[in-house]
């Protein structure tokens, strides 16, 4: 056992690992575990039993709708007709399935352990189990309804028998359809409905009863017999289903095998796109940590018992399962089923899909993780890329791997987190249970409180009730007395009303005079304030009518002041230009005078210290000329 401890640990470790680091998963784990006593019974009686089985969706294809057939031996499953597709197993026993499509072809196939066949949508058939001479098996079927979606029907009874097909019209149309004769009408109205499996023999016992049961008056009508006879009638060409147990298998090793049928093997599944697989594990032995990244898958429990740890991303599930349960695996879950070690572990499933799976395994020499980068892959599980490498190395075997006691320790853990749920639920109702306590404790306080409140009330009530009647009492009394002082005083208010309206017309009249005088001279003095304020208008606008032209006469004179400077300014700039003129002709003069003086010979320094001198003063005196003129321009 703690050989086998060791085992597990680093496959739960690679397992807990790529749940971590796995994307594209879901953080709700969606999935259903249906026990076997959970079936709902669709019908049961003492030759077989039709049960199903509706799993939750995962959210591709609405949900998944099993159908368990089991006959006794040598009983007979009536003709139904389907309303969905069928792809089924024989899980053990044996017999014939006959059935007919829109060919109006009979078809019959014997059926083995291990066969995998299907059935069309609408087809009618009929199983006959066998009465085998060595050991009296039943003959068990488990069957997935491919196109049921979401449909009740599909779940409570997804099948119309024969004789609801046949006697569901009055007599009438059944005459006219069959030509029945009135005597086999009247027979076959009076037969007793039959149940959908009956016992395939028994006919003297039957003959021995006053009337024939209903599968034995439908036989007569010529469909059902037509089926029957062909049935009875050697086929040219039987059909051939595919077996499970006979083929090669796709994995097989000392741990256990697993083989898949596709629409390759079995091209009838094309039509339904379901695959099945099957799984066997020897004792001690699992099928190793994986996800199948193109289906889900709805497992039957075919034999013996296991352990299943389903992981959701967030969250893990572990549960144990037996011959009979069905649980559901949708896709990119990574799983791990488990056997013990005292009896071998069996399953038969269904796939969401024909194709080929190709299941990624997480341990082993199989591992998808051996194809990733080994430093990344420890990244991703929070470990060195050494021990990363012992982790992935250690294990030699692949897909089915040895695990002695593993399921043992996987039901102890399971146990245990259920003795700890029961633990929490306990302690949960116990604090429920103390809180409901708490709240009926306080209830009854509140209830005596109140209960003393309304006594409380009642007695004040009562007083006060007592206390009003006396107020009541007192108040009539005084009231008596008051309304006699209110007479008195009524009385005396009349007379001093009286006298006080005649001071009032008085006084109204002298204040209505009063108010005419008041308003007389109100009036003059509004008459004089409109004068007044006329008068004042008048004197503002002739003062706006001064202001107005005086502004236009400065307005004038500054146009006027404008246009003499400007004047001015032309003068001042014609008398400079004229001035330069004859400082140039002055300087033309000087330089010819200075050319002639030159060729005269040069004059003494005296003379001509006086010629400057005398030119200098003439300068000046012009210069004070000209700013004279300017002045006397600028002041006019």
């Amino acid at each position: 056992m703690k050989n086998s401890f060791w085992v597990l640990i680093p496959l739960l470790f690679l397992f807990l690992c790529h749940v971590s680091a796995a994307t594209g998963v879901n953080n709700e784990l969606s999935w259903s575990l249906v026990k076997r006593g959970e079936r709902k019974t669709l019908f049961s009686n003492e030759y077989g039993e039709i049960s199903a089985v509706q799993l939750l969706s995962d959210g591709i294809k609405g949900s998944y709708v099993l159908n368990f057939f089991t006959l006794e031996p040598n009983s007979l499953l009536l003709p139904l007709i389907s309303h969905a597709r069928m792809v089924f197993y024989v899980q053990t026993g044996s017999g014939r399935l006959s059935w007919m499509s829109d060919d109006d072809d009979l078809k019959r196939v014997d059926l083995r352990p291990g066969d995998v066949y299907t059935l069309p949508e609408g087809a009618i058939f009929f199983v006959h189990s066998n009465l085998e001479a060595s050991q009296r098996n039943k003959l068990r079927i488990n069957a997935i309804l491919t196109n049921s979606g979401a449909r009740e029907e599909s779940f409570s009874w997804p099948y119309t028998s024969i004789s609801d097909a046949v006697l569901g019209f009055d007599r009438k149309v059944l005459q006219a359809a069959f030509k029945f004769s009135d005597e086999v009408m009247e027979e076959l109205l009076g037969v007793i409905r039959p149940p959908e499996i009956v016992h395939s023999g028994g006919k003297e016992e039957e003959e021995k009863k006053k009337k024939k049961p209903l599968w034995r008056m439908v036989d007569e009508i010529p469909l059902v017999e037509s089926l029957v006879m062909a049935n009875k009638k050697k086929a040219k060409a039987s059909e051939k289903a595919f077996n499970v147990l006979k083929e090669d298998k796709d994995f097989v090793n000392e741990n256990g095998w697993s083989t898949t049928v596709t629409r390759k093997k079995l091209s009838a599944l094309k039509s339904s796109n379901i695959g099945v697989f099957m799984v066997y594990l020897t004792a001690g032995s699992m099928m190793g940590p994986h996800w199948n990244p193109t289906a889900s898958e709805i497992i039957v429990v075919v034999e013996g018992r296991g352990m299943v740890t389903v992981s959701g991303g967030k969250r893990s599930l572990r549960f144990e399962v037996e011959e009979g349960d069905v649980f559901f695996v949708p896709r990119y879950h990574p799983m791990v089923q488990i056997g013990f070690g005292n009896q071998t572990f069996v399953m038969m499933g269904f796939s969401s899909s024909a194709k080929r799976n190709h299941p990624q395994f997480i341990a082993g020499k199989a591992s998808v993780l051996r194809t990733l980068d080994r430093d990344i892959v420890a990244s991703a599980c929070g470990v060195n890329a050494t021990v990363m490498d012992r982790i992935l190395e250690a294990q030699n075997g692949s897909v089915i791997l040895k695990c002695e006691s593993c399921a043992e320790e996987e039901w102890r853990a399971m146990e245990e987190e259920r003795r700890r749920r029961r633990e929490e639920e306990e302690e949960k109702r116990r604090r429920e249970e103390e809180e409901k306590q708490r709240r009926e404790e306080e209830k009854r306080r509140r209830e005596e409180e109140e209960k003393q409140r309304r006594e409380e009330e009642k007695r004040r009530e009562e007083e006060e009730k007592r206390k009003r009647e006396e107020e009541k009492a007192a108040k009539q009394e005084e009231e008596k007395r008051r309304h006699e002082a209110e007479e008195e005083e009524e009385a005396k208010r009349e007379e001093e009303e009286k006298q006080r309206r005649e001071e009032e017309e008085e006084a109204a009249k002298r204040e209505e005079e009063k108010r005419r005088h008041e308003a007389e001279e109100e009036a003059a003095k509004r008459e004089e304030e409109k004068r007044r304020h006329e008068a004042e208008e008048e004197a503002a606008k002739r003062e706006e009518e001064k202001r107005r032209h005086e502004a236009e006469e400065e307005e004038e004179a500054r146009r006027e002041e404008e246009e003499r400077r400007r004047r001015w300014q032309e003068e001042a700039e014609r008398a400079r230009k004229k001035e330069e003129e004859r400082r140039r002709q002055e300087e033309q003069e000087e330089a010819e005078k200075r050319g002639r003086e030159e060729e005269e010979g040069e004059k003494g320094e005296e003379e001509q210290a006086a010629e400057e001198q005398r030119k200098w003063e003439e300068e000046m005196e012009r210069e004070e000329e000209e700013a004279k003129r300017s002045r006397l321009l600028i002041s006019s």
